[in-house]
């Protein structure tokens, strides 16, 4: 598909979806007005990130205090048939994250109640439910619907159908989605965000997440290093956070 029919049917599916068109003001000013705003600090963060970026193991053990071998033996079969699922799947969307990371902050907060904005396939809803399932919690995901190509069938491909009663997906930006999802439920045990990546829109969104998180709670951020946001976030607010390096990326994680 050539960049210009993909910005076309991008365009036309946002004029078929009324409810999307706050999303679409926002798009067209981030790409006019605010272009920049996507890389803003990315060359201070990623020296930053470099100097104390640990593993995932090293991130879960110190963090919470437990090893990370026992994900993949304890749920291989699982894990190999989502894989084959993203495989097989005739859209390409994003892969598999650092899923112990995710998994393992559910098992430490015992958490009942998740949000995550970003879905794709669903790697990290799969990793959230497979710890979720066993308290009957409740995973609120954000996912903007896949505009320029017929991906939206395949949101969520991998994720097993017996984990998807305790699964609520809202399909519209965050801006849209997250203020639905705190009417529902008003504290959370963990967030994760791996959605929009500039700049504005993940200090707008990292400011809406913490309210919402419990003390105790969670926060994780994936691709830190696109920008300085998650840096300028935590400094802010004086959060002494972990930065995990992994398939040569960036993800921030803190205990509230």
């Amino acid at each position: 598909m050539s960049e210009i029919t993909r910005v076309l049917k991008t365009f036309i599916g946002y004029l078929k979806r009324p409810d999307l068109y706050p999303e679409l003001g926002r798009k067209i000013i981030k790409n006019t007005v605010n272009r920049g705003n996507a890389f803003k600090g990315k060359e201070k963060t990623n020296s930053w990130a470099a100097e104390r970026a640990v593993t995932q193991k090293e991130a879960v053990s110190k963090l919470f205090g437990l090893e990370i071998e026992a994900f993949r033996s304890n749920y291989q079969e699982i894990l190999a048939t989502a894989a084959q699922k993203e495989k097989d799947c005739p859209v390409k969307m994003g892969g598999p994250g650092a899923l112990e990371l995710i998994y393992y902050a559910c098992e430490f907060t015992n958490a009942k109640h998740v949000v995550e904005t970003g879905v794709a396939y669903g790697w990290s809803s799969l990793a959230t439910l497979l710890s979720l399932v066993k308290r009957n919690g409740t995973l609120y995901s954000s996912d903007m619907p896949y505009l320029a190509q017929d991906g939206d069938q395949y949101v969520g491909y991998v994720v097993p159908e017996i984990l998807k009663t305790g699964w609520k997906l809202f399909r519209f930006a965050d801006k849209e989605s997250l203020p639905k999802i705190f009417s529902e439920n008003a504290t959370f045990d963990v967030l994760h965000y791996d959605s929009d990546k500039s700049y504005n829109g993940r200090m707008w969104a990292y400011d809406e997440l913490y309210k919402h998180l419990r003390k105790g709670g969670v926060f994780i951020s994936d691709d830190i290093g696109d920008n300085s946001a998650y840096q300028d976030f935590c400094e802010k607010n004086n959060i002494e956070t972990t930065v995990v390096e992994y398939e040569g990326k960036y993800i921030g994680v803190f205990i509230k």
